[in-house]
């Protein structure tokens, strides 16, 4: 598997989808699937969630982290 470092934007609609279906599967304890950038990635149940808060001058950041470990299933 190669390293990648990648950022995607999507429009407001599509953020809320993605982010609707993350809360489902978060709450009911499912594994979550989401394509970025042609690359299918599966997010296991068990990964690990944190919030990230930047701030550089004017510029602030928020992010919401999913960290797992690749498994070859």
């Amino acid at each position: 598997m190669t390293d990648r470092d990648l950022t995607r934007s999507y429009s407001r609609t599509q953020f809320a989808a993605k982010l609707r279906r993350l809360a489902d599967s978060i709450e009911t304890g499912k594994a979550f699937t989401i394509q970025v950038a042609g690359e299918k990635l599966r997010i296991p149940a068990d990964a690990t969630f944190n919030v990230e808060h930047e701030r550089s001058g004017d510029e602030e950041e928020l992010e919401f982290q999913l960290l797992w470990t690749h498994s070859s299933d």
